[in-house]
């Protein structure tokens, strides 16, 4: 069977599809990509004539994808496969249009893997597990299966897939990887709760492949293409301490090339950032989301403290690492006020780049459903935008709403420079523009390249990277 995964663009290497391709390849059917920023895929899929169209789909993207495939299917009699976080938690999206097929729930290995081998052998039944299926006029909706336990027993990534496709990432030093999956947190504004939710009693939360075989992944990439700086995707990779003591021990001798991993503020000591810079580490992107101690842990549900931040930052700068914090303006119940002294927070923090994103209601998360009950969100679903840059969808007031919007661009420059904060305040009050975007972008890549990720460049490479970067959403 032919399955052709589809993409709006690459950014950097699609974890879990190029996993899936994996288990399809390594069962004996085939995988192929196609970019719609790069690609013309109407001509790639009339030319390779797939027998599923398969989709990837988040909030906000997923009217585009509905479209895509609309016209897709003009030309490629194919089943089209949904999966991905909107089809996760909207899996109800196979009644908006008749030409979606099947919607997957979860996890996508096994389930992708039956679909393929259903539909090759002419076997095709409406009870496939994690599948809700477009079926005789009808639309059948199957239980979860339990999730993947041991992720030792995946196949290697198929890396070549999107390396292939793509010289610019395939030719860049850093590469990405992921040790495990499943977050033991609650944070309201993420999906983990809900995800949570979805597996109850069908699994363990956390799962992670063993030390010795994410090394040999790393390896692996290292020998077949450039490889200079690793970075770790995991939402939180210094959860299991028996996990990290071996990976410490054992990433230096194997590997030795310096990474970035995201780490939680109060899990956090200086004992944890050394054992961190001693295996290598150079960065860690670390939470922050707001200054204010209601928001943070009676809202947001982070059950840390603003010493505990502070205090973690401090650590982790001791031990020569730099932290790219990450924060949320715009929440629910927060101000233009509260958010300035979040952008002060940081500052008092110190880090290398300061990440803000404006709030997005995602629906089915808590948050989500918290602004959705009190009235606070200006429109509905089909209103969350395709990225966490520019807009918000809250109700504020329009003069407030239109400074928060301009202090997502003016966030990180004013936390490397605090004396900036009255001229910034000045500034906030004008009009949308594009020269505050591009402020964003420029201090954002020179940060990235030179203190979170950083390696050596040729020329060519970097203005390259500099392009792709400026056109990512």
């Amino acid at each position: 069977m032919r399955i052709l995964f589809v993409l709006k663009q690459i950014d950097y290497e699609p974890v879990g599809l190029i996993q899936m391709s994996a288990v399809l390849k390594a069962a004996g059917h085939e995988a192929r990509l196609v970019v719609d920023a790069t690609d013309d895929v109407i001509g790639v899929a009339r030319a390779w004539q797939p027998g599923i169209l398969a989709y990837s789909v988040w909030t906000g993207g997923h009217r585009y994808f509905v479209a895509l495939n609309r016209e897709l299917r003009r030309h490629v009699d194919a089943f089209s496969a949904f999966g991905g976080p909107h089809a996760t938690f909207f899996p109800e999206m196979i009644e908006e249009d008749d030409l979606i097929d099947g919607v997957c729930v979860g996890e996508g290995e096994d389930s992708l893997l039956d679909l393929a081998d259903a539909l090759e052998a002419g076997t095709f039944r409406p009870d496939l597990p994690n599948w809700h299926l477009r079926f005789k006029g009808e639309i059948v909706r199957n239980p979860v299966r339990p999730a993947i336990d041991d992720l030792n027993e995946l196949p290697m990534p198929d890396r070549a897939l999107i390396y292939d496709k793509d010289p610019i990432i395939a030719q860049s030093p850093i590469k990405h990887f992921i040790t495990g999956r499943g977050c033991p947190y609650d944070c309201t504004y993420c999906f983990n709760h809900a995800w949570a939710e979805i597996y109850r009693g069908q699994g363990r939360r956390v799962r992670r492949r063993s030390v010795d075989l994410v090394l040999d992944e790393i390896a692996y990439v290292r020998d077949h293409w450039p490889l200079g700086f690793v970075v770790f995707l995991d939402d939180t990779f210094t959860l299991q301490k028996p996990w990290m003591a071996e990976f410490a021990e054992k990433y230096p001798r194997r590997v030795g090339l310096p990474f970035f991993c995201n780490v939680r503020a109060n899990l956090v000591t200086p004992q944890l950032a050394a054992q961190l810079s001693r295996a290598g580490c150079v960065s860690a992107g670390m939470g922050v989301e707001t200054a204010d101690d209601t928001l943070r842990n009676e809202i947001l549900k982070r059950n840390m403290s603003r010493e505990q931040i502070v205090a973690a930052c401090t650590a982790l700068r001791d031990a020569g690492i730099d932290v790219l914090t990450t924060n949320m303006i715009g929440l629910p119940g927060g101000s233009l006020e509260l958010d300035i002294e979040t952008v002060k927070l940081n500052a008092q923090c110190r880090p290398a780049f300061a990440n803000a994103f404006l709030f997005q209601p995602y629906p089915r998360t808590e948050l989500g459903e918290y602004a959705a009950r009190r009235g606070l969100i200006d429109g509905d679903i089909n209103s969350v935008g395709l990225s966490a840059w520019n807009d918000t969808i809250l109700k504020f007031p329009p003069d407030e709403k239109r400074q928060i919007e301009n202090l997502q661009k003016l966030f990180a420059i004013t936390v490397e420079f605090p004396w900036l904060l009255p001229l910034t305040r000045r500034l906030l009050k004008l009009p949308k523009n594009r020269l505050y975007w591009l402020i964003h972008k420029l201090w954002k890549g020179y940060t990235i390249k030179v203190r979170i990720h950083p390696v050596r460049l040729t020329w060519r490479d970097y203005v390259a990277m500099i392009r792709r970067f400026m056109k990512l959403e």
